[in-house]
């Protein structure tokens, strides 16, 4: 279980993270804690295994970006490393990571590629392609957002 601290740092950090120069410091004081205190909690939270992972998400949509695709890639799983590295070092690739591929769904490794027309996304992918030796790809285009929301663990009491 998780004491009265925990969960004010799990409620801090389940909503967005403020862009600034020191996020957690103004996280650390809505929680009516020291930074440091914010962040020891936090660090004995994930090495105890309550947080698993800490990401954060790119609204697309709002930077700028007027087309994006997600990058499906078929790897042989011994270059998948190695080629995961190269496509999450481009500048237009925001998401790189891998799944488990299926009989009816090959492709093990995926990007979020952004560019300002489809047309670029094509081309940087094909690029991708050249640098990497995988031509076994496909480029699915967002069209329109459905849905973007983070885990809610411990809601507000004012939230209905």
């Amino acid at each position: 279980m998780l004491n009265a601290t925990e969960k004010s740092v799990v409620a801090a950090i389940q909503g967005d993270i403020p862009v600034t120069a020191r996020p957690y410091a103004e996280l650390a004081a809505r929680s009516g804690l020291t930074e440091e205190a914010f962040l020891t909690t936090l660090r004995d939270l994930k090495a105890r295994g309550y947080i698993r992972r800490f990401g954060a998400t790119l609204r697309h949509q709002k930077s700028g970006y007027a087309a994006n695709a997600m990058g499906a890639w078929r790897v042989e799983e011994d270059r998948v490393e190695a080629i995961g590295r190269h496509m999450a070092a481009q500048r237009q690739i925001s998401h790189c990571y891998r799944r488990n591929p299926t009989p009816e769904w090959p492709y093990n490794l995926y990007t979020m590629i952004h560019a300002d027309c489809e047309a670029n996304c094509h081309a940087i992918a094909r690029a991708i392609a050249r640098e990497t030796g995988v031509d076994d790809y496909l480029l699915l285009f967002s069209r329109r957002e459905l849905k973007k929301t983070s885990m809610t663990y411990f809601p507000d009491d004012d939230e209905d």
